[in-house]
């Protein structure tokens, strides 16, 4: 099991058009991908319903956890895509 933390940079958090990008890019990874608000529970990070319910702001840090092979690259990728302002693009 890979894990990583990430402090989220869009403006508008895991909302709207951040959230359908970022469900994308962690789709294509092709390995199960959890996250988590800091003392939440682990959602699905692949589902746009489950990032609605996390809530998550700009500024939100995030635990990113996966399994498999191709994890621990994966997870680099999603992190750095949470650190990149996913409204700017």
């Amino acid at each position: 099991m890979a894990e990583r933390q990430a402090t989220i940079a869009s403006a508008s958090g895991l909302h709207a058009r951040p959230a359908k990008l970022f469900v994308q890019a962690v789709q294509e990874k092709k390995v199960p991908v959890t996250i988590a608000a800091q003392g939440g529970p682990d959602l699905n990070a692949g589902s746009i319903l489950s990032l609605m319910g996390l809530g998550a702001g700009h500024g939100t840090v995030v635990t990113l956890k996966a399994e498999g092979e191709g994890a621990e690259q994966a997870l680099d990728e999603l992190v750095a895509l949470l650190k990149t302002d996913l409204d700017a693009q």
